[in-house]
């Protein structure tokens, strides 16, 4: 039983992330590799789209991620490293991009579809309770009850 609940464990470790960034990338100045780390959370994978180069293994992620390490050692800031990025790949390589006229639709899509969704169900609901059946009359009422033999 042990054995298995070891193995189990074993198992489960190896499904974590792992870490994409290789011990070669990282900088020897402590405050430049946090700022490199930050941006680069920032940033899409090119190749993976829903994953930062931070966390992907992608070749193209490890030379964003090199280059965004030697863009820093050359004296950049973090915008200007974000600027350079985005002039090169467009708004895309941001995982979260700017509110802009060409975002818009991007930024307002979520939200209204929930909203669309909630005025179908409001409606569908609003016409399931409207559609109630209308009171029988007395003629069949009277069939009804001569059906089940009740007296009047």
């Amino acid at each position: 039983m042990v054995k298995r609940f070891l193995l189990a464990c074993l198992f489960g470790l190896m499904v974590l992330p792992a870490l994409a960034v290789q011990p070669d990338e990282v900088l020897p100045d402590p405050a430049l590799e946090a700022r490199a780390r930050a941006l680069s959370a920032q940033l899409r994978c090119m190749v993976c789209q829903n994953e930062s180069i931070d966390d992907s293994n992608a070749s193209l992620a490890k030379d964003l991620r090199i280059l965004v390490r030697e863009r820093l050692k050359a004296g950049d800031s973090d915008a200007e490293v974000k600027d350079f990025l985005v002039a090169r790949y467009g708004d895309f390589i941001l995982l979260k991009p700017p509110l802009e006229w060409r975002t818009l639709a991007l930024w307002s899509g979520p939200p209204a579809l929930l909203l669309l969704g909630g005025i179908a169900i409001f409606l569908s609901t609003r016409r399931r309770q409207a559609a109630a059946p209308a009171p029988l009359s007395s003629d069949e009422q009277a069939r009804i009850d001569d059906i089940l033999g009740r007296d009047g």
